[in-house]
């Protein structure tokens, strides 16, 4: 079974009410299995249009396991704070298996 990525990219456009989102996350994600591998951090846009200047990359040993995560009680009840303080692209990947 191969991992799974959760990918954002995400603007920030007020970081104290952000604050009550991004606080909360990583109790959320240790239920489910989730890992952070990028959050935040620099990064340089060597081609096409960035589309947020905040990254965020997150492991999860399946795509269930992100979905389930995604979809659970605990982390929608907080969405609203990411949604009301950003605008965000995000996106479940299949690892590649080779």
């Amino acid at each position: 079974m191969a991992k799974a990525y959760l990918i954002g990219q995400v603007t920030v456009h007020n970081p104290e009410g952000y604050t009550l989102y991004s606080k909360h996350v990583p109790a959320t994600l240790a239920q489910y299995g989730g890992k952070y591998l990028v959050r935040g951090g620099d990064c340089t846009q060597l081609e096409g249009n960035a589309q947020g200047n905040r990254r965020v990359v997150i492991e999860f040993a399946s795509r269930a396991a992100a979905e389930t995560w995604y979809n659970s009680p605990e982390y929608q009840a907080i969405v609203p704070h990411r949604k009301a303080n950003s605008e965000g692209h995000i996106a479940i990947v299949d690892g590649f298996e080779g």
